[in-house]
C-alpha cells in the first residue's frame, strides 16, 4: 500500500510503500520520552518528497540509530533502527490519513538495550 505523510507544518513530507500489519512502542529512554507509535518500512521503501533541509538529526548511546526530527515543528518523523539499518521506523502519527487505532501493538523492551559509549560523532 502507497502512504504519504507530513511532519506537523508540513516542512518534511515523505512518502512509502509497505505492508502494514503492526505498530511498535520502544520503551527506551528517548522512545519512551517521546512517545512515538512506529511503523515499520523497508528503507529502500521510503523517500523524502520535501525537507530534507528542514530535518535535524540526533544521534545518542552508540551513534548507530539516526534519528529525524523537523527543525521547524520538532515532530520526529522518522530513525534508521541500530538493530537492523535496512529498516526505518516511521512516525505512525504523521501518516495523512492513518489511524493508529487501527493496527495491533507491539511493545519493544527497548530499555534492556545495551548501552554502549557514542563514538565521536
Amino acid at each position: 500500500m502507497h502512504y504519504t505523510g507530513t511532519c506537523h507544518c508540513g516542512a518534511v513530507a515523505f512518502a512509502f510503500d509497505a505492508e502494514l500489519d503492526e505498530l511498535v512502542r520502544c520503551d527506551c529512554s528517548l522512545c519512551g520520552k517521546r512517545n512515538a507509535l512506529m511503523a515499520t518500512v523497508p528503507k529502500d521503501n521510503f523517500r523524502l518528497t520535501r525537507g530534507d533541509q528542514a530535518l535535524r538529526l540526533y544521534r545518542w548511546n552508540s551513534g548507530v540509530a539516526l534519528h529525524y526530527f523537523c527543525g521547524t515543528c520538532g515532530i520526529y518523523v522518522y530513525h534508521q533502527r541500530r538493530s537492523n539499518p535496512a529498516l526505518l521506523s516511521v512516525n505512525a502519527c504523521c501518516i495523512d490519513g492513518f489511524d493508529p487505532e487501527s493496527l495491533p501493538l507491539r511493545r519493544v523492551d527497548g530499555r534492556s538495550m545495551t548501552t554502549v559509549a557514542a563514538p565521536d560523532l
